[in-house]
């Protein structure tokens, strides 16, 4: 969901580990945000961890601190699975959202540029009425990337003891989040291993009818989907709230997959949530679900 916090806010309060801030993080690509990185419990520089980037980082870690009192509780479900020996050791890198800006940041830009101006003017107008936007649709997706993959990661590569190879690099998020966590995939398949798309918002706007976008979707993972053999997809959805537009679309990329070499449950898998709605306190429920799948103890594979 979108958060609506200012950038002046203190660091999370977790109950496992500790989070460390870059503040106002600098770039040249897009505007600056805070960046929480979440260290579990015994962190030590002598040894290695895998990341995990995740989007809307401000939600990640302390329901106390967000608009909605509501988060991920990432830290506790990383926790959890890390003592429990089911996950490698890994580090959360949370990547704070910009509210008004958060939705071209998130929207993946080459589907967008694959519409026509007919297609973009409508999307734009769905944005308008939705209250996402107040002028005309800029994508800058693209941008994003850039500065994850060639700003922020050589930071964090260089902070921090972790791999700072693919496959022990992953990127995760939740509706828009979800998108441009499909989207970093395909992307920039040299750079992450896998991706968790949580109640991915395949709509990119608010209606369904008449939507020309998550065919455009489709197009392209069908295009641009990486190899089955060095990359791990996952993707969940409910059935209430925003999720209720989903299982439609989320079943359109699913008989997608197979095509593409995906295989259930090895490299690829989708679950089905019935009940939950598109909520922080839903994702985090069965965080441990997508967090298990990216990053069981198999995964340190090489290709």
């Amino acid at each position: 969901m979108v958060a609506m916090q200012s950038l002046a806010q203190p660091l999370p309060t977790v109950s496992s580990g500790k989070v460390e801030r870059i503040e106002n993080f600098p770039s040249e690509f897009v505007e600056p945000r805070h960046i929480d990185i979440w260290l579990p419990a015994g962190y030590a520089p002598d040894k290695k961890y895998a990341v995990l980037y995740m989007h809307d980082g401000q939600m990640l870690f302390d329901s106390s601190s967000t608009w909605n009192h509501q988060s991920w509780e990432a830290d506790e479900v990383a926790a959890r699975l890390i003592d429990q020996g089911v996950v490698q050791e890994f580090i959360i890198v949370g990547i704070w959202n910009v509210p008004h800006l958060r939705h071209g940041d998130y929207f993946p830009q080459k589907p967008m540029e694959s519409l026509t101006a007919e297609q973009i003017e409508f999307a734009t107008n769905d944005l308008k009425k939705a209250g996402r936007i107040t002028e005309d649709f800029a994508v800058r997706s693209d941008n994003y990337l850039k500065f994850v993959v060639t700003e922020l990661k050589p930071v964090i590569d260089n902070k921090y003891a972790v791999y700072t190879d693919q496959p022990h690099t992953f990127v995760a998020g939740s509706s828009m989040g979800g998108l441009i966590s499909m989207y970093a995939l395909c992307e920039y398949p040299d750079v992450f291993g896998g991706a968790a798309c949580l109640s991915t918002h395949w709509p990119g706007i608010f209606s369904v009818e008449n939507n020309p976008i998550p065919e455009a979707f489709a197009n392209y993972l069908s295009q641009s989907l990486p190899d089955p053999g060095s990359h791990l997809i996952y993707f969940d959805y409910g059935d209430q709230t925003l999720d209720a537009l989903y299982p439609p679309l989320q079943a359109k990329i699913d008989s997608l997959m197979p095509l593409k070499g995906y295989s259930a449950s090895q490299n690829w898998e989708t679950n089905y949530f019935p009940g939950d709605d598109h909520s922080e306190k839903s994702w985090s429920r069965r965080l441990d679900v997508p967090f298990s799948f990216l990053l069981k103890l198999e995964s340190f594979r090489n290709y």
